[in-house]
């Protein structure tokens, strides 16, 4: 499935049984209906933050795990499923997590990175089991109120789907909502993301478009910062979160199988652009694990995994 068109593939996709429980140390916050318990809230603290891992959904890939990446071998699937086993379903399956953080910083407010799949009737809904995001937050005790900055890894359908409502309502009406600039220019004009996501946060003046590497936040010696990370898509974004010698970085779709934690050359059917996906990912896994970084992931079964692997 090399080269095929994300859009092309994933709209016609019909999502199937849900992902396997976060590890025990999560808590359970939430169902899906009909299927096994579709939320989780575990936590880790950054110098002055709190980073709150909110599992918005889980599911089963609509394509198998060879499909998605061929050029993984056996001895990489092996050590893929050492790293996560959770992600190997029956026969070829990939099972995923679909994850948002929440950073509280001191004073209450709120820094939300990604927005999950979204509420039935969504972009991301239609390939992947709908999410409980509202009911995590509630549960994490954060009212949408304090969210006063909601930071976009890129603009995919299972990364914003609760940024707006499905009426076009942005559902944190105090935040600033920011994108890159270039993942913003880089879409197309009929790209149903422009209509469901970026035309209504311009509308009510709430989308900010950044270029490069920005600090977005900072308090008592800690510090959040946007970080281009390119490949997954041209304007793909990370952010780092750094304070009193920790550090973590929330990767987005960097890495979105363990097989590219093991094996950062392996390409993803989906990216944009593997070459430089891949030369991103190396080059942030080598810095991690330089600097004892913990990777907080997107689609990984467990939130928060060590980079420091062989």
């Amino acid at each position: 499935m090399t080269g095929v068109h994300r859009r092309t593939f994933l709209w016609g996709a019909v999502a199937a049984g849900a992902g396997a429980l976060l590890p025990s140390a999560a808590v359970p916050a939430a169902a899906h209906a009909g299927a096994s318990p579709g939320g989780a809230i575990t936590s880790k603290s950054v110098g002055a933050f709190d980073v709150v891992a909110l599992r918005d959904s889980a599911d089963t890939f609509p394509a198998t795990r060879t499909e998605m990446f061929p050029d993984a071998t056996e001895a990489d699937w092996q050590r893929a499923r050492r790293a996560d086993p959770g992600a190997f379903g029956p026969d070829l399956a990939w099972k995923l997590d679909f994850r948002c953080y929440a950073v509280r910083r001191p004073g209450g407010r709120i820094a939300l990175v990604d927005a999950g799949v979204g509420p039935a009737g969504s972009p991301g809904s239609a390939w992947a089991a709908p999410g409980v995001l509202p009911e995590l937050l509630a549960a994490a005790r954060i009212d949408v109120a304090d969210v006063d900055l909601v930071v976009l890894t890129h603009v995919h359908e299972d990364h914003m789907g609760w940024s707006v409502s499905t009426d076009g309502v942005p559902t944190f009406p105090n935040a600033r909502y920011v994108v890159q600039r270039t993942e913003v220019a880089r879409l197309a004009a009929t790209s149903p993301m422009r209509d469901y996501l970026i035309v209504p946060l311009q509308r009510t003046g709430q989308l900010r478009e950044i270029d490069g590497e920005v600090r977005l936040a900072g308090a008592r010696g800690s510090r959040l910062t946007a970080i281009p990370t390119p490949g997954h898509t041209v304007g793909h974004q990370s952010v780092l979160v750094d304070g009193h010698g920790r550090r973590m970085v929330i990767t987005g779709d960097v890495l979105v199988h363990a097989v590219q934690l093991v094996a950062p050359d392996v390409g993803y059917a989906l990216e944009a652009d593997q070459a430089v996906a891949a030369e991103t990912r190396r080059a942030l896994l080598a810095d991690a694990r330089r600097r004892r970084a913990t990777l907080a992931t997107a689609h990984l079964t467990s939130p928060f995994v060590n980079a420091r692997y062989p």
